[in-house]
């Protein structure tokens, strides 16, 4: 599987491209800014991008996605429960002293179990709310996409709107410890972890 990473934006989303060796064809996931550049590496490296997935729906995910999708006319696919986070994602921006982002518009809902395809590649959709009510990860080659529910030695923020501690570790003990011990983990910000590394060493999954 093809992965670039790119870090964006004023809180350092990591902006993951995957894509398909065989076919070229890639998704994007979490275009939190700098359109750009997103689209720069994506003609670079001769990739066909045909859609773009975000984990979740918080600002900082999504400031970039609808210049992306004016730029290549791809789909936006989301987890239904995010939608209100889109809805108000630039007051989102405001309340942390950026400035409002454009609103793309969701043109696909995701669900838990559910299969993307993606050239030869095959991603699983793993809905892990507890960050958000929308939360999902995307499964594939042995690499989990997180977002924000799981980071090295920590986990993600619950004290935004519908967020929910409890919630949060049972999505990650239920939900991606079954992936196997093995299993690379990129998240939305920070360096790669395991699912082995985080049930030793994170303090809030002990």
């Amino acid at each position: 599987m093809i992965i670039k990473n790119i870090v964006v934006g004023p809180l350092e989303v990591n902006c993951y491209i995957i894509g398909c060796e065989e076919t070229k064809e890639a998704a994007i996931i979490d275009p939190g800014d700098n359109a750009e550049e997103i689209i720069s590496t994506i003609d670079k490296e001769g990739l066909n991008p045909k859609f773009i997935i975000n984990t979740h729906a918080h600002f900082d995910h999504i400031g970039g996605v609808k210049a992306i999708q004016d730029h290549f006319k791809i789909d936006f696919i989301l987890h239904k429960d995010d939608l209100f986070l889109v809805e108000n994602a630039s007051e989102q921006a405001t309340s942390f002293g950026l400035n409002p982002i454009p609103k793309p518009e969701v043109n696909k809902y995701i669900n838990n179990g559910e299969e993307i395809t993606l050239g030869n590649k095959s991603i699983t959709v793993i809905h892990t709310p507890g960050h958000s009510p929308g939360c999902v990860c995307y499964y594939s080659d042995n690499n989990v996409f997180v977002g924000d529910t799981l980071f090295a030695g920590s986990v993600g923020r619950t004290d935004l709107p519908g967020g929910s501690h409890e919630t949060l570790i049972n999505s990650i003990k239920e939900r991606l410890f079954p992936l196997g011990d093995n299993t690379i983990v990129h998240p939305g910000h920070g360096p790669s972890t395991t699912i082995e590394n985080e049930k030793a060493h994170n303090p809030f999954l002990k």
